[in-house]
């Protein structure tokens, strides 16, 4: 496998993404800071801030970005020399083969108009045939990501339109994916969201300066107000002269759209919003709904830490059975961590979690989870439970079985290492060694989510646009 146990398991998010523009003038890089700090679940490979002086000499960028977390990457040292009224700030998760720090983000790009720094979330279908375009015409990439892929077209666009927001415009009539991009301009920021609305994008304000960030927490963390949500296929563009401006040129028909529904279900914090929605809310009422529609008697409802714990409290206020806590979290591990070795691979479930054998021993546990992917983190907590003196344990999931691919920024592997394809539930069931099992009904989704338009193409197969027809994930990704 590839990285650790307890993540490969789990859907992986490509990242998140910050900037800010304060008018006044003052320092945007210590707002940036906070602001990754609150989405570092989103990615937590590398990270990196670019800020600009727009009183400065033109095309002024500084920008310090590795690997690591934020808190590794940026010290007060490093900070204090990032000074500049107008930045943008990224977190990076990848897959396999891309870990690299030529890969980390922003990208900052100097041209003939100037500068752009860019900070991109998501993944485009069409990065190959874009990618060789550019190739071929002379550019010379300094990056395996499509986020230099969309950079490049917008810098190119540039050179024919009379505005940086024109030419990203243009440039996503060209690109074709999930994208949610934050633009730093020598005298703009500019927010872009494609048309289906995959990935999040909201906008801030505190005072004189302005936000833009993938989720409504990383505002609260540095207290601005949530203005409201890029609309999908909107691009926004923020300067002291026009505020905020709004093209909606690219938009398409509501009932078109496609947001992740991971986002309610995983990625996003439970304190988020995102186009209205409380993710808390959406995960109470997956929990809600499997209670429902798996009912099983048991003594105890559990969360698998943290995305479960939601759907588990959920289940609790539907059926009535006690929430408890029967895992211990080490919360110095995070969502990934440093892949052990072959041998001690199996352990690697007990370095994130530790089961609390009192509040289990001798009880019937329901253990919600939000997802199963490859199951083989599901049949390690289900026998640590049994360890533990579990009873019986009976596992709920708050999404449908994975059976389908993902080509648009969730890292779900191929149908050969899904646990779902080919085997009906009861089989599932007896992998993982629980006393049953039960998921999300498809049709719940929309419910969970206020009947907001969805993507449903990993367990439907069925993708609001065409995928590309070679798997090329891990060839080109933000």
């Amino acid at each position: 496998m590839d990285g650790a146990e307890m993540q490969m398991d789990k859907p992986g998010e490509e990242c998140g993404v910050f900037g800010a523009y304060d008018f006044d003038g003052g320092d945007v890089a210590p707002s940036i800071y906070y602001g990754l700090l609150a989405l570092q679940h989103r990615g937590q490979e590398s990270c990196g801030i670019a800020v600009s002086d727009t009183t400065g000499p033109k095309g002024k960028v500084l920008c310090t970005k590795d690997m690591g977390l934020i808190n590794e990457v940026f010290t007060p040292e490093i900070l204090e020399k990032l000074r500049g009224d107008i930045g943008v700030g990224h977190v990076r998760y990848s897959t396999a083969g891309s870990s690299t720090r030529e890969n980390a983000q922003p990208l900052v790009l100097n041209y003939v108009k100037g500068t752009l720094g860019l900070a991109h979330n998501g993944n485009l279908i069409n990065a190959p045939e874009l990618h060789r375009e550019l190739a071929y015409t002379g550019a010379i990439f300094q990056t395996t990501i499509d986020s230099e892929v969309i950079a490049y077209h917008i810098a190119r666009q540039r050179l024919n339109t009379k505005s940086v927001e024109e030419a990203v415009a243009q440039a996503m009539e060209k690109i074709k994916g999930a994208y949610s991009l934050i633009i730093m301009s020598p005298r703009k920021l500019i927010g872009a969201r494609d048309p289906f609305g995959f990935r999040p994008l909201c906008i801030g304000k505190r005072d004189n300066t302005y936000f833009l960030a993938s989720e409504t927490c990383a505002l609260d963390t540095i207290g601005a107000e949530h203005v409201r949500d890029v609309a999908p296929g909107e691009i926004v563009t923020i300067s002291p002269e026009k505020g905020i401006e709004s093209d909606t040129s690219m938009c398409i028909p509501i009932k078109h759209q496609a947001r992740c529904v991971f986002e309610y279900i995983y990625f996003a914090r439970p304190d988020t919003y995102i186009d209205g929605m409380s993710v808390y809310h959406s995960r109470i009422m997956a929990g809600k709904f499997l209670a429902m529609d798996s009912p099983v008697e048991a003594d105890l409802v559990v969360g698998v830490p943290e995305s479960g714990n939601c759907a588990a409290l959920g289940y609790c206020l539907q059926s009535g059975i006690p929430y408890g806590q029967a895992f211990v979290k080490n919360g110095y591990v995070g969502r990934t961590f440093i892949k052990p070795g072959q041998k001690s691979r199996e352990s690697s479930v007990q370095v994130k979690l530790n089961v609390l054998r009192e509040a289990v021993d001798g009880k019937r546990i329901i253990m919600i989870d939000d997802s199963i992917v490859r199951g083989t983190t599901s049949d390690r907590i289900v026998h640590m439970l049994r360890e533990a003196g579990a009873k019986e344990v009976h596992m709920r999931v708050s999404s449908p079985p994975f059976l389908w691919p993902c080509y648009f920024g969730t890292d779900v592997p191929a149908r050969d290492q899904l646990i779902a394809c080919n085997r009906s539930v009861e089989e599932i069931c007896q992998i993982i060694g629980a006393d049953s099992l039960g998921y999300l009904r498809i049709e719940r989704l929309g419910e969970i989510v206020g009947d907001r338009p969805i993507c449903k193409g990993c367990f439907t197969g069925k993708y609001p646009l065409e995928p590309p027809a070679e798997d090329i994930r891990g060839e080109f990704e933000s």
